[in-house]
């Protein structure tokens, strides 16, 4: 069931509605919104889906555009004077049922007034209103936001659940089935660690001579360079050179025999 209700007018400003329709569902969900063009099945009755929507809404954002006032029907008259008009009998609807009317300004739309409007619309006017710029939509479309959560405990709320529910990236494990073992680190400080079984051997921060295999390693460290004694080892200088010997001591090239 929808909370909040996006009143507009095609010929004027869908574009803003969209914008707002898409903030408010990503901050309080996509089911606490209602957008016509977003909302409606296809195959559904949309007078009773527009009047059941209204009805059912603790708000109705009244979004108007520069031209909102001017639009006209078919056959020429302004439409706001229509009964008909479904923008008109939205708006209408959400006064009758207790709905909070938000009027947002879009643009270089200037505030209302009742002399402009038609009697049953003429409360519009008096309702305070929030204004829609996009030169500044994310900081307006953050306080219109901020307003229903205020006003609208239930949206608070929802927004709070949603935050619950987003994690950081990389603080998040998946895992099906696994055979064997799992292991999730970021930063270790310092020293040689075995991690036993099946996940080998960890290093970090080693500052000295290394031995990670089977056998034996004796390592004299001399200016320039490093000894090696026994089976195998490596080292590795800082900023200088690699050296691995293993098996034992080797021949010489073909020429050095």
């Amino acid at each position: 069931m929808p909370d909040i209700f996006v009143n507009y007018r095609t010929t004027d400003e869908d574009t803003g509605a969209t914008l707002i329709e898409r903030e408010l569902s990503r901050r309080f969900g996509s089911e606490r919104v209602f957008r016509a063009s977003k909302s409606i099945k296809v195959g559904r009755r949309f007078p009773q889906e527009l009047l059941t929507a209204v009805r059912r809404s603790s708000v109705l954002i009244a979004v108007i555009g520069a031209h909102w006032a001017d639009a006209r029907t078919a056959d020429g008259r302004r439409a706001l004077d229509d009964p008909e008009d479904w923008t008109r009998r939205e708006i209408v609807e959400a006064f009758e049922s207790g709905a909070l009317v938000v009027p947002v300004l879009i643009g270089r739309a200037t505030r209302l007034n009742r002399r402009d409007l038609p009697a049953e619309l003429g409360e519009l006017a008096d309702c305070q209103y929030r204004r829609l710029d996009t030169r500044n939509a994310e900081a307006d479309l953050a306080r219109i936001g901020d307003d229903l959560a205020e006003a609208l405990p239930q949206l608070a709320e929802a927004e709070r659940q949603i935050a619950q529910t987003m994690v950081e990236p990389e603080s998040r494990v998946r895992t099906g089935r696994v055979d064997g073992s799992v292991v999730q680190a970021r930063d270790y400080d310092g020293g040689v660690g075995n991690a036993s079984r099946d996940l080998g051997t960890f290093v970090n921060n080693a500052s000295g001579p290394l031995h990670t295999g089977t056998g034996d390693q004796h390592n004299k460290v001399q200016h320039g360079g490093v000894q090696f004694n026994g089976d195998g080892g490596s080292y590795v200088e800082q900023g200088g050179d690699i050296r691995h010997q293993f098996g034992g001591r080797r021949h010489g090239e073909d020429g050095q025999r």
